[in-house]
């Protein structure tokens, strides 16, 4: 039986739409490959970005990187905050998943140092 899931991610990327392209594709096919996804498992993306990144949306990156065309994605800024790392697109995936599965959160390009305690050593 299948339930509803949710996993995290985050890139850290240049202010260039083409390194937010890239970098933003890197961890969506990450994320499938380590959770063994399939875009019709995917309920919805919701990404955030810090208030630094402005060249480029992630989701319409994502689009035009191919990725995810029939699904929902949203995007918001990341609320400011003085210590908060620069450059960092984060991800919010709902998906459905055999139960008992175990999310595997994907932090890459730097953005290990977020959740030290899910990115692998």
């Amino acid at each position: 039986m299948k339930r509803l899931y949710a996993l995290r991610g985050a890139a850290r990327c240049l202010n260039q739409a083409d390194d937010i392209q890239t970098q933003v594709s890197r961890l969506y096919d990450e994320i499938l490959t380590r959770n063994n996804l399939n875009e019709e498992d995917i309920v919805s993306l919701i990404f955030s970005i810090t208030p630094d990144l402005d060249a480029a949306n992630p989701a319409a990156a994502l689009r035009k990187a191919g990725r995810a065309p029939s699904l929902a994605l949203f995007c918001v800024q990341e609320a400011h905050t003085s210590a908060a790392l620069e450059r960092v697109v984060r991800v919010l995936i709902h998906y459905y998943a055999e139960e008992g599965s175990t999310p595997r959160h994907v932090y890459r390009n730097g953005a290990e140092v977020l959740r030290p305690d899910r990115s692998p050593s």
